[in-house]
């Protein structure tokens, strides 16, 4: 008798811990859809629960209207003809210190931005656009391959600032000519803005939207400057306010439906 209620309650134990086992990893892979609609990185999960109601998102083919509604991990999930992506996008800010390249990876081993953002996250996120070796100052990073394809095409007009630090003091006339438009090799470079912003003439504020390689220091070698110091300090509506040099930051939820609604 002692026997069989020792053994009873181990018994039933292990059936108990069986089932957990076998019902765990179902449970642990599906994801609220609102949770996925915004992990895609369409709109926060308030707005994703509106476009549920609103019977703008199917899975597997079906209009779903359910808030509370599930989706597996073999699930389609389309936001009208897009296709939306279960993982997370992840959105990051950087303010790139010298002497680091913007590449994934260099066969010659020098210092890239992934060196810097190794530790930020799981996803493997990529630069948007460039910023060559010795120009410091604001590069995104993300996994949202739509948003870095957008930020990257000319025709979105990206904003672009920096501060850019010459060998000599810029003249009445060069500044004129670049105000009216320089005609480089390849094409005409038409920028938005042109402010003096140091005493002595040597430093400069930029803004401009081309995204053409090392378009502000060609600009600048063209009429005859040396440039010693570029910087980004805004880009997309992005500042460097509060994020040290090496460092980076996530961009939060609101700077992000900015920075989509922009472009």
């Amino acid at each position: 008798m002692t026997d069989r209620k020792t053994r009873t309650p181990e018994y039933n134990l292990s059936k108990y811990e069986a089932k957990k086992e076998t019902k765990s990893p179902s449970t642990k892979q599906t994801i609220r859809l609102n949770r996925y609609i915004s992990n895609a990185g369409i709109c926060s999960r308030r707005d994703a629960d509106v476009l549920i109601e609103s019977g703008e998102i199917k899975v597997n083919g079906k209009v779903v209207t359910e808030l509370g509604y599930q989706v597996n991990p073999n699930d389609t999930v389309k936001y009208g003809n897009r296709v939306l992506n279960k993982e997370k996008m992840v959105y990051l800010l950087l303010n790139k210190p010298k002497d680091f390249i913007t590449t994934t990876e260099d066969p010659d081993e020098r210092k890239t931005v992934m060196d810097l953002v190794k530790s930020a996250c799981e996803q493997r996120i990529y630069p948007v656009g460039r910023l060559d070796r010795n120009t410091t100052g604001l590069l995104l990073l993300t996994n949202d391959g739509e948003l870095a394809e957008k930020m990257a095409h000319p025709s979105n007009n990206v904003k672009k600032v920096y501060q850019v630090e010459l060998d000599k003091p810029i003249t009445k006339a060069d500044y004129q000519k670049i105000i009216d438009g320089v005609e480089l090799e390849d094409g005409k470079v038409t920028i938005d803005d042109l402010a003096i912003v140091s005493s002595d003439g040597t430093t400069l504020g930029l803004e401009i939207h081309l995204g053409r390689n090392r378009i502000v220091r060609r600009l600048f070698e063209h009429l005859g400057y040396e440039v010693i110091k570029l910087d980004r300090v805004v880009y997309a509506g992005l500042t460097k306010k509060d994020l040290p040099r090496g460092k980076w930051r996530f961009l939060n939820e609101k700077e992000v439906i900015t920075l989509k609604y922009l472009i």
